[in-house]
């Protein structure tokens, strides 16, 4: 889908935020088959073309892992769940970003659980402010 997607006029593509590494889909396969959709449809097209490939995992090692080999596949865009990964990830991931010449999108899976509650919770400015404090633009 992502190659027809590319090729078909959209500029960039995203992994969905609950795509991490699923049996039926590892994250390690799914990333060298967009990166080769990524490179096809360019050669097609003529055109920059992008996808956000999600590094979110249970620990910051493995994301930075994932990070390492999304930069090594020439994909230099990388899409960090920052609520279920975590802030301390995140500036890990910011740092590494920075470091190494990629991009960083910050999706925001899991807001709703805390910050549409009437009775509790905390306000998604705040969340923001977290995020952005953590190293996430």
């Amino acid at each position: 889908a992502v190659y027809e997607c590319l090729r078909g006029g959209l500029d960039f593509t995203k992994d969905d935020e609950n795509v991490t590494s699923q049996a039926f889909m590892r994250w390690r396969d799914r990333f060298i088959f967009v990166a080769e959709a990524i490179y096809k449809s360019q050669a097609e097209t003529g055109e920059i073309k992008g996808h956000y490939l999600n590094v979110t995992a249970g620990t910051s090692e493995e994301m930075l892992k994932r990070a390492e080999v999304a930069k090594d596949l020439g994909v230099p865009i990388i899409m960090h769940d920052y609520l279920t990964g975590g802030l301390t990830s995140n500036t890990s991931l910011a740092h590494y970003c920075r470091d190494n010449g990629l991009l960083l999108h910050i999706h925001r899976a899991m807001h709703a659980v805390i910050d549409r509650q009437r009775n509790h919770g905390i306000h998604f400015r705040v969340l923001a402010k977290a995020l952005r404090l953590s190293g996430g633009d």
